[in-house]
């Protein structure tokens, strides 16, 4: 096959071409636009299936919640009204998110005998969110979603049941959840919409003069982003439906009043000892090119009577946080409470202007300072990388991590919160990409106040780690006492087969008691109140299998090496009742998600388990196998930079080796027939899918969800990749599948939601790969589904994706006829 080559300077031409004519429709002639159609039987049968609900367990952990959840939405649900303000969206009737899940109904779960209750008094039509424990666990509350607004409804452990709390009106535009419960259990903060707002301000149809952004010497770089604010009206219509009060509201009675000043109030949170509240604003001036997050913020200390106690923080309009991994803003950041002291702050300081290609000996000092501040702060500990966390333990333990990306170095630190002249200890260092020597992450207990704190044995320094216990037979996840004084590491348990467990939480400080989840190949992840010293268990959940006509889709993971040596892996699923000797070889779909990594020995490490349930879900591409495909899901595909070499400057080449040795090894079991072959993925993975058509003849065709294709659109970095466009051009135009077109030879399916607002996955992306493809004779068709973003969720929307796919794979993947594949360029 003759492989066409154009210059740089023509394929950019040819891009400005497409850019010009702007977006039109011509999917060809031969296919029509029939409305939304239904796969088979058998496949929305798996869409439909009843979903797992969602599970939450008490800061005593003595109940468990059930949350039950609805089938997928209709598509009449995603096209109600939204507004896209400064990279959040919003439903302006409801004064709350667009887009999001909800439950439908609650259940209590007694953790000593199993017993489950349902919780009376819920709202008809229930649309639950934001469920949320009392510190105390004697009550929990929630959100109720209703045609004009949110309400607050408190629930009780004891009665079984829920009430709404009277006429409040919660406001639920920004980040995070609009409730925090005091520590006290006897009233919680919320952030609601302010009485008497008024209308939402109206646009004027005659514009006042044009819209002008100005940039004079300064460089303030930005990654793509979506949804920004356009002009004065979005700027009105943000701090219209952004501006909140906050209330405090009494738990038993449901009184409240307001305390505080109304504002643009991102989040809330009290102190441990309930004595203040820490309160962060959004302050203007607002930005066009950046999102919410990264407007100009204020962070304040206030007493019970909202007057400000002490000002944490002022920082300016984020605009010019350097590109890289490593880059943060200056001045205080991660500002937090300490979690075992009453009323301690915590933040952290960049010392390298937040740029990480400054030379400097710390990069991030972390301090803290008790309220109300006197004298200076105290530094807690001195970072040569940057921060990533803080596990809180008591006096004398705390443990601070550290990180750095380019090399993928991570340190954790032990300091004495209130004995700093000890300084700080390396507890250890590690790469984290090496997951086969991950030592785990540490068990937490919320304490009284109902903060995150390290769970311990009696001698205060033995903490408790779980993690996956990856290795090259596949995950066991474990359970380890580790003494942090003399470095001894003790395995208490681990998983087993035929199941695979994990520990949930523990119930006492000797990790006696625990929650475990378990689950295994035809049994779906289910959980258990575990003794370890008796052995005793009891089942604190029943779910069923979702699909039980599917119990018997053969599922096994498979190991091979790629033609470095690099080993890889995938997981195999056959239709039911398969024989090979019998019914010959089958069609196989690829599907992978490519990943970096810094080292070879880190990329071919597995992250799997032979025992885990074989849940064929829709969203993937399992479901196949009901149509008589072979799959091989999760294929991994590592693209390896090591030294002074970047993964992606061997992309390409990665890509196709990575895919070759995936055919291979399902061909050599004798199960995949080489000449009908697909491919497909979602987001990078859909990049993914478009670099290996266009260099490589190894697949018939292609399936292509939500991807980017023309990284000239994302010249501030994508991914992982932190090189600019000006840095490096021929590679952005290398890793851009639109500007090698000309060479997508195999017939590709795109399909894109028509309101993406993912960094860097414009619904444009699809468009203009199409429209390239249409105007150089390729094979291909373009599915845009209306008010879908990312990820698609109407179940109309669901069930036409999955009748595409399987339309596309039988035309030119199960019943193709003729030119052989499987042959590299």
């Amino acid at each position: 096959m003759m492989k066409r080559n154009f210059s740089p300077l023509c394929l950019i031409s040819a891009c400005v071409f497409f850019f010009a004519f702007g977006r039109f429709d011509a999917l060809g002639q031969s296919l029509q636009n029939t409305g939304y159609q239904m796969p088979p039987e058998e496949v929305a049968a798996i869409v439909d299936a009843p979903a797992t609900p969602g599970v939450s367990l008490s800061p005593s952990r003595d109940w468990m919640m059930l949350m039950n959840r609805p089938s997928l939405p209709g598509i009449i649900d995603l096209a109600q009204p939204e507004l896209r303000l400064a990279g959040i969206r919003i439903n302006p009737a409801v004064n709350g998110p667009s887009r999001s899940s909800h439950f439908t109904s609650l259940r209590l779960v007694n953790m000593e005998n199993g017993e489950e209750f349902a919780v009376a008094g819920l709202p008809e039509n229930a649309s639950i969110n934001s469920v949320s424990w009392s510190a105390d666990g004697r009550r929990f509350a929630f959100t109720n979603t209703v045609t004009t607004h949110i309400e607050l409804w408190v629930g009780s452990v004891e009665n079984k049941n829920a009430r709404k709390i009277s006429d409040i009106r919660v406001n639920d535009t920004y980040y995070g959840s609009s409730i925090s419960w005091h520590p006290s259990s006897e009233s919680l903060y919320v952030r609601a919409v302010p009485a008497n707002r008024g209308d939402a301000p109206v646009a004027d149809l005659t514009p006042s003069g044009p819209v002008i952004q100005e940039n004079i010497g300064r460089s303030a770089p930005a990654r793509t982003y979506q949804d920004m604010l356009q002009n004065t009206h979005d700027e009105a219509l943000f701090k219209h439906y952004f501006t909140s009060q906050i209330l405090k509201v009494d738990a038993t009675s449901g009184r409240y009043r307001a305390i505080g000043e109304t504002g643009l109030i991102r989040g809330l949170s009290p102190s441990p000892n309930g004595n203040f509240l820490m309160v962060t604003f959004t302050d203007e001036p607002f930005s066009y090119t950046v999102p919410a997050f990264r407007f100009p913020m204020r962070t304040e200390i206030w007493d019970q009577n909202g007057r400000v106690v002490e000002t944490v923080a002022q920082i300016p309009l984020q605009d010019e946080v350097p590109i890289g991994f490593n880059a943060t803003t200056t001045g205080p950041r991660s500002i937090t409470w300490r979690n075992d002291a009453p009323a301690t702050v915590v933040w952290v300081e960049a010392q390298d202007e937040g740029n990480p290609r400054n030379s400097v000996d710390v990069r991030d000092i972390v301090y803290m300072q008790e309220v109300p501040f006197t004298g200076t702060p105290s530094v807690l500990a001195r970072l040569e990388d940057r921060y990533s966390g803080i596990a809180w333990g008591h006096d004398e333990l705390a443990l601070v991590t550290e990180r750095w990306f380019d090399n993928r170095n991570e340190r954790v630190w032990r300091v004495a919160p209130e004995n700093l002249r000890a300084g700080q200890q390396l507890v250890r260092e590690r790469n984290y990409e090496d997951i086969y020597n991950n030592p785990g992450s540490p068990e937490t207990r919320l304490n009284e106040s109902g903060y995150s704190v390290l769970i311990t044995d009696e001698s205060g320094f033995g903490i408790y780690l779980s993690g996956a216990g990856a290795s090259p037979e596949g995950n066991r996840p474990f359970l380890d006492r580790f003494n942090i004084l003399d470095d001894e590491t003790t395995r208490l348990w681990q998983s087993s087969s035929p199941y695979y467990e994990m520990v949930v939480t523990l119930l006492d400080n000797e990790a006696e008691r625990m929650v475990v989840r378990r689950e295994s190949r035809t049994v779906p992840a289910n959980f258990f109140l575990a003794n370890r010293s008796t052995g005793s268990e009891i089942a604190l959940t029943h779910f069923a299998h979702p699909n039980p006509d599917l119990k018997d889709v053969h599922r096994e993971v498979l190991t091979y090496e790629r033609a470095d040596g690099v080993p890889l892996s995938g997981t195999l699923l056959l239709p039911p009742g398969y024989n090979k000797e019998r019914d010959g070889r089958l069609p196989l779909m690829v599907w992978a998600y490519p990943r970096e990594f810094r080292s070879a020995d880190a990329a071919g490490q597995r992250s799997d388990s032979p025992y885990q349930f074989n849940n064929i879900s829709y969203w993937g591409p399992q479901w196949l196998v009901t149509q008589g495909y072979a799959v091989l899901d999760a294929a991994t595909m590592p693209i390896v930079g090591e030294g002074d070499k970047e993964p992606n400057d061997t992309f390409i080449e990665q890509l196709v080796m990575n895919s070759e040795a995936a055919i291979n090894a399902v061909y050599e079991l004798g199960i995949a027939d080489k000449n009908r072959t697909a491919i497909g993925g979602h987001s990078y993975g859909a990049f993914m899918v478009a670099h290996v058509l266009g260099n490589s003849d190894l697949f018939r065709a292609g399936i292509a969800r939500s991807g980017a294709y023309n990284r000239s659109l994302t010249p501030f970095g994508f991914q992982r990749e932190q090189r600019t466009l000006w840095d490096d051009t021929d590679l952005y135009i290398t890793m851009s599948p639109f500007f090698n077109a000309h060479n997508i030879n195999s017939p590709i399916l795109l399909i894109h939601g028509e309101a993406d607002n993912n960094s860097g996955t414009f619904p444009m992306q699809s468009e203009r790969l199409y429209q390239a493809l249409q105007g150089l004779g390729g094979t291909a068709r373009l599915v845009m589904l209306p008010h879908e973003s990312h990820g698609y969720r109407a179940r109309e929307s669901v069930m036409h994706m999955l009748w595409e796919t399987l339309s596309w794979l039988d035309t030119y993947v199960k019943n193709a006829e003729g030119q052989t594949t499987a042959t590299t360029r």
